[in-house]
């Protein structure tokens, strides 16, 4: 049976890919203690970017949230890598960290970032509020227009 957080995946009808491998040397994910460090994750969904783009650009704010929850979605897969596949060791969401791929006069990154913040708080509830940082970037990697990284607690 699944646990309470891969039945919350269900039943938002999100289904996880799996975890590619590195593509430059680091890894996935790092874990010390009771926490899970991991890597930048951009909005990539079966092996294709979603958002190309700049913010203030050619995209708009909904589809810069649309693109940080792809990269939510990514986190919780390698999440649930660290923790042996079940995601219910997750105590919490600690940190997230949201890059966006914007124009100089676009200043709405936070609202971006909610689309990674929204998620985890829809999967975890409570367990799922995190410290943030939005920050605009000129560039990110194959053009995606947002990276997010986080921490996660586990027991």
């Amino acid at each position: 049976m699944a646990g309470q957080y891969e039945q919350k995946l269900a039943q938002l009808g999100i289904t996880l890919d799996p975890v590619p491998t590195p593509v430059a040397n680091y890894v996935p994910y790092a874990i010390t203690g009771n926490l899970v460090f991991v890597a930048g994750q951009v909005c990539r969904s079966g092996g294709k970017v979603t958002h190309k783009g700049k913010l203030g650009g050619e995209l708009k704010i909904e589809d810069g949230k649309a693109a940080a929850r792809v990269c939510a979605t990514n986190i919780i897969a390698v999440v649930k890598l660290a923790t042996g596949g079940d995601l219910d060791r997750v105590v919490r969401c600690v940190s997230v960290r949201g890059f966006v791929s914007s124009v100089a006069t676009f200043f709405d990154q936070p609202t971006v970032i909610n689309g990674a913040s929204d998620l985890f708080v829809e999967v975890f509830g409570d367990a799922g509020r995190h410290s943030r940082t939005a920050i605009g970037v000129a560039a990110l990697p194959a053009d995606c227009a947002v990276e997010v990284d986080a921490v996660f607690e586990i027991r």
